[in-house]
């Protein structure tokens, strides 16, 4: 008899590697005391990890509508939508996005990694090619691989290089082309360059799919990212950071929307979200237009923080949003760094190989509109006590 635990062996020999390699991560309890302050350890830390950047996660609007949700359909969807039908509320805030976004049509998923491991491989077949960004988040490289076609890596936001892999695809015979990108990079905090990229997807009739994870709420006409009004084929965006909730959207033609609701497993496969959540969402849709004050200060606050860190000598990289990596470089020196935060009473993470590139391992600040002035001075003092203890 075989015992379970050499059947097993093989967890406990990566996990004794990953913890010789200081890569070991573990899950720490966390409070939330506010939108911006947290309990950890006992310790009160003001909190730059959070993608809560609107500040909506507490919003009274947001419980108010979940809980009247949750009273008039319950508590559960109670199954997929094909299988169960779909709630009165799940159409009527899919139409309202849709409607923001300028699309045809919109669908909703259960989450963003879920939505883009699914929607490429109902998109794609085996003849097809992805073009897909170096930096593109860990489920789009997923979704692609799952595709089992033929798979090119461009330079990262170097449209010139796309254009000259485009170039040469142009005549091979694939049955359809994609390109994938992010509209804002959540490691970096740059932007795509979506007009330009409408463009080229135009002339080389290829399918354009990009990610507004981190752009839908703060970017673009009323905060409906990048992409809103314009031709790109497939959007993908969610409701879990700016919009303060969970879950995930899709934006498309009417026709893409109909075959994904056919094709697409991630969907078809999923119980829906409950109606709380999509309660929070409806109530988030309804403010997140009207926020034109906090985006531009939350952007006004991004530039000074990266001025201020310019200053102090830290790289930035080409960070031009609410998203500020501070790139250390060194993982035990960026572990170090996040430690000596903490006990100043920061949560700021430190974010290493596989998230990043090797030799590229940083502290990923992220800023919220609840971010005071109090509270990016602290920051910034913690910082500039690092460098100057590290010049003794």
């Amino acid at each position: 008899m075989i015992r379970r635990t050499t059947a097993t062996y093989f967890m406990q020999e990566e996990l004794a590697r990953r913890k010789q390699e200081n890569h070991l991560r573990f899950l720490v309890p966390v409070t939330p005391c506010d939108g911006v302050m947290v309990e950890r350890n006992g310790q009160s830390l003001i909190n730059f990890c959070s993608n809560d950047y609107l500040g909506l996660a507490r919003h009274p609007l947001l419980r108010e509508r979940a809980k009247a949700f949750m009273d008039r359909y319950g508590a559960g969807a109670t199954a997929s939508r094909l299988v169960c039908g779909t709630l009165p509320c799940a159409e009527a805030v899919e139409e309202k996005l849709a409607r923001l976004k300028g699309a045809e049509a919109a669908l909703i998923f259960n989450s963003g990694f879920q939505a883009n491991l699914s929607l490429l491989p109902a998109l794609a077949d085996k003849k097809s090619l992805i073009l897909s960004d170096r930096l593109n988040h860990r489920s789009i490289i997923e979704g692609a691989r799952l595709c089992r076609c033929a798979l090119a890596v461009f330079r990262h936001n170097d449209l010139a290089h796309l254009e000259e892999i485009l170039h040469k695809s142009r005549y091979l015979d694939y049955s359809r082309i994609f390109i994938v990108t992010e509209s804002i990079f959540s490691m970096d905090g740059d932007s795509s360059d979506v007009k330009h990229l409408v463009e080229m997807a135009r002339n080389y009739g290829a399918i354009l799919v990009v990610d507004e994870a981190h752009a839908t709420g703060v970017a673009g006409t009323r905060g409906m990212g990048l992409t809103a009004g314009t031709a790109v084929d497939c959007c993908m965006g969610t409701f879990g950071k700016a919009l303060g909730s969970f879950g995930a959207y899709g934006t498309f033609s009417k026709v893409m929307r109909d075959y994904l609701v056919n094709c697409c497993s991630g969907f078809i496969y999923s119980t829906a979200l409950p109606p709380s959540v999509m309660g929070a969402v409806d109530a988030a849709l309804d403010l997140v237009p009207e926020m034109d004050r906090e985006r531009k200060q939350l952007m006004e606050k991004a530039r000074d923080m990266r001025a201020e860190l310019h200053r102090m000598g830290w790289d930035t990289g080409p960070s031009t949003t609410h998203i500020i990596p501070i790139i250390v470089g060194n993982e035990d020196e960026t572990l170090a760094l996040a430690g000596r935060l903490e006990d100043a009473g920061i949560l700021a993470m430190a974010i290493r190989p596989p998230t990043v590139e090797k030799g590229r391992s940083r502290i990923r600040i992220a800023l919220t509109a609840l971010h005071t002035d109090q509270h990016l001075n602290r920051l910034v003092d913690a910082l500039d006590r690092w460098k100057k203890d590290k010049r003794k």
